[in-house]
């Protein structure tokens, strides 16, 4: 085994995560900070031996905000829908609407948000408010 490959298992714990599809808020916003680490340390220079590594990281960010398009006119129910689907979340990850039965209602229609549940939604995606009223 030759010292590169040495190297690169020793470190794979630390690279891998880089190297994979966001599947959430979080990640993305890591993906994005490693991007720019990336850019930063010479891979925008397409001669510099981290070039690859920017552009594969540019093609995952580009891959994750292709799919986390909100429909433009989303009612308070469909913007939740996306934002538990985008973010691989279930009924009971919401605490902060209420029981799982109350999450139920409100994705079914058979309850509005309220003020408290739309700004609790609002800081926890990092949206505004009204767009769960």
């Amino acid at each position: 085994m030759n010292a590169r490959l040495k190297a690169a298992i020793q470190h794979w714990n630390y690279v891998a995560p880089l190297l994979q599809p966001a599947r959430n808020a979080k990640e993305y916003t890591d993906l994005v900070e490693a991007l720019d680490a990336a850019l930063d340390a010479g891979g925008a220079n397409e001669t510099h031996p981290l070039a690859r590594l920017a552009g594969y990281l540019g093609e995952l960010v580009a891959e994750y905000e292709a799919k986390d398009k909100m429909p433009p006119a989303a009612t308070g129910v469909e913007v939740l829908r996306y934002l538990i689907q985008r973010d691989n979340l279930r009924q009971i990850d919401l605490p902060e609407l209420g029981s799982q039965g109350v999450v139920s209602e409100l994705l079914s229609g058979r309850r509005d948000f309220n003020a408290r549940q739309a700004k609790a939604m609002a800081t926890r995606f990092g949206v505004s408010a009204t767009m769960f009223l």
